[in-house]
C-alpha cells in the first residue's frame, strides 16, 4: 500500500467531502483522464480516507469532462521505467492485487459512480468497483484490455459477470466491444442515464438519499452484499497480478501498446 498524503495535496484526484457524502474527481482532461502512476496513488488515497472519515457516509467517483477514464496513460504506463516497476511488482511468488481496486472495494462505504463519458480499460473497472452506476448519455464503457493483449484487472473477471450476466461478460471481455450507454442500461450495467447536465444532479441527490440512513447499517448492508453477490478478493486478485506479470512480458502485449500508439491495427502473433 502506498503512503498517503493529505487530500489537499491531491493532483490528479479532486477529492470533497460535503454533507457526509466524498466526491471523488479524476481531473487529467488533458489525457482524457487517462491513470499514471500518482493518478492510480490518488484514487487509493481517496478511497482511503473516504473510508476511514467517520463523517463520510457515501461516496462518488467522477471525472472532469469530457472523458471518466480512458484507461492507462498508455505512453507513460505501458513503456519504459513505469512498465518495468509493474512487471517487477506483478511478477512476486505471490503478487497483490491493483492497490487502487483494493481501497476501493474495501471501502465500506456505499459508492456511486456517475459516469459522464468514456470508460473503458481500467476506467471501466473503476465503475465496476462501484456499488451503483449512473450514466451520461455521453457514457461509453469498454474491457479493451484484449487489445493490448491483457486480461481485465478484478473488476472484469470478478464483478462484471455477477452485474450483467457470465455470457455478456464473456462477449465483452472477449471482444474488447465498446458499449454505449443505452446498451449499457439495457444489460444491467448501470441503473439509469441521465442527460449529460444532469449527471451530477441525479447522483448527489441519490448520495442524499443514501446519507441519511444510519452509517453503521449502511456499512453492514455494504458487506452483506459483498458477501454474497461476489464473495472474496484476494485470490482473484493476486491470480489476475500474477497473470499479467506474464502477459506484460509477450509480443502481442508490446503490439498492442505500438499499434495504438502508431494508431495502426495490431498484428497479433500468440507469442
Amino acid at each position: 500500500m502506498t503512503t498517503p498524503i493529505a487530500t489537499d495535496e491531491f493532483i490528479h484526484v479532486l477529492y470533497d467531502v460535503r454533507d457526509h457524502v466524498a466526491t471523488l474527481t479524476i481531473n487529467r482532461p488533458d489525457r482524457r483522464n487517462a491513470l499514471n502512476r500518482r493518478a492510480y496513488d490518488e484514487i487509493e488515497w481517496g478511497f482511503r480516507a473516504a473510508a476511514a472519515d467517520p463523517e463520510v457516509r457515501c461516496v462518488i467517483v467522477t471525472a472532469v469532462d469530457p472523458a471518466f477514464c480512458s484507461g492507462e496513460d498508455v505512453k507513460e504506463m505501458m513503456t519504459g521505467v513505469q512498465k518495468d516497476a509493474s512487471v517487477t511488482r506483478l511478477t512476486s511468488v505471490r503478487p497483490e492485487p491493483t492497490p487502487a481496486a483494493v481501497a476501493a472495494l474495501e471501502c465500506d462505504k456505499p459508492v456511486i459512480a456517475a459516469v459522464n463519458g468514456v470508460a473503458v480499460g481500467w476506467g471501466m473497472e473503476l465503475t465496476l468497483f462501484a456499488d451503483i452506476r449512473i450514466a451520461s448519455e455521453n457514457a461509453k464503457f469498454g474491457e479493451i484490455f484484449i487489445k493490448r493483449g491483457l486480461i481485465s484487472d478484478v473488476g472484469g473477471l470478478w464483478r462484471l459477470p455477477a452485474i450483467v450476466g457470465p455470457a455478456k461478460a464473456s462477449e465483452l471481455l472477449f471482444t474488447g466491444d465498446v458499449i454505449d450507454a443505452a446498451e449499457a442500461l439495457r444489460i444491467g450495467l448501470v441503473s439509469d442515464v441521465v442527460p449529460h447536465d444532469q449527471l451530477m444532479v441525479r447522483a448527489q441527490a441519490l448520495a442524499a438519499r443514501i446519507a441519511v440512513n444510519p452509517p453503521l447499517a449502511l456499512r453492514y448492508m455494504k458487506e452483506g452484499l459483498r458477501r454474497t453477490a461476489y464473495g472474496e478478493l484476494r485470490d482473484i486478485g493476486s491470480w489476475v497480478s500474477g497473470t499479467l506479470g506474464k502477459l506484460f512480458q509477450t509480443e502481442d502485449h508490446r503490439e498492442g501498446v505500438q499499434s495504438f500508439l502508431e494508431k495502426r491495427e495490431p498484428k497479433f502473433t500468440g507469442k
